[in-house]
């Protein structure tokens, strides 16, 4: 799996770089009042890329952080996603315009899926999906809400549509330390078609190595956060195993 890919994590909030333990921002620890030295600190330790989330943005359903992301984005020269409050096109476009390796939308996946479809025309492989999974079942808007939709149907659905890439996030474990929850991102894997980005609870080398050991083709890299921030685990001993 030479093109699996370990991308650690930048969530802004209030224009810091946080953590939230399972997306809940009361439950929020501060790591940096610099997003953008935070970034330049993950690549020079072997980061492949980074995924960046305006947690301002993904609570209100509109781009908050957008100026500190594109500052963000033209200042390293890796492969950077961003994402959070990205809910219209004209969000999208100036997503777009930083210059980001991919724009990962959530929310608006849920809703008419004619729009996906126009998405996806317009942005081709640049548009992905986040879909944030609890027990099984998508939540929305920052993780406030749960729906009832299954998190493997609405990737078929999505693929339909054209959508290449997944971001999948399990948000029992993200931020927990817990370890992957390898069964169910390779049972996940198996149902959807498309490339697949893991996160959620990654903290370990052994984590790696049972993901990859899942030998699963479409499953492309995962997002480690927490374990980074708290030095439970290096960047090197990821990319080691």
């Amino acid at each position: 799996m030479s093109s699996f890919k370990i991308y650690a994590a930048i969530d802004i909030k209030d224009g810091k770089c946080v953590r939230l333990a399972q997306g809940k921002a009361n439950d929020m620890t501060v790591y940096s009042d610099d997003p953008l030295a935070m970034a330049r600190k993950w690549i020079d330790e072997g980061a492949d890329g980074l995924h960046v989330v305006d947690l301002d943005g993904a609570f209100k359903g509109m781009p908050v952080h957008m100026d500190v992301v594109e500052r963000l984005v033209k200042s390293v020269d890796v492969p950077v996603s961003i994402g959070g409050g990205l809910r219209s096109v004209e969000h999208i476009d100036r997503a777009m315009a930083t210059g980001a390796h991919r724009v990962v939308i959530g929310t608006v996946a849920i809703g008419d899926p004619f729009y996906m479809k126009r998405l996806t025309e317009r942005y081709e492989e640049r548009l992905a999906v986040a879909i944030d999974s609890r027990d099984g079942f998508v939540q929305v808007r920052g993780w406030i809400e749960n729906t009832n939709l299954r998190a493997a149907d609405l990737a078929a659905s999505v693929a339909e549509f054209g959508v290449q890439t997944i971001m999948y996030t399990d948000t029992s474990r993200d931020g927990m330390m817990r370890g992957a929850d390898c069964d169910t991102i390779g049972t996940f894997c198996d149902e959807v078609p498309c490339k697949i980005i893991a996160s959620g609870g990654v903290a370990s080398q052994s984590d790696i190595r049972d993901l990859q050991a899942l030998e699963k083709p479409n499953m492309i890299g995962v997002v480690v956060g927490k374990a980074l921030y708290e030095n439970q685990v290096t960047l090197s001993a990821l990319q080691e195993a």
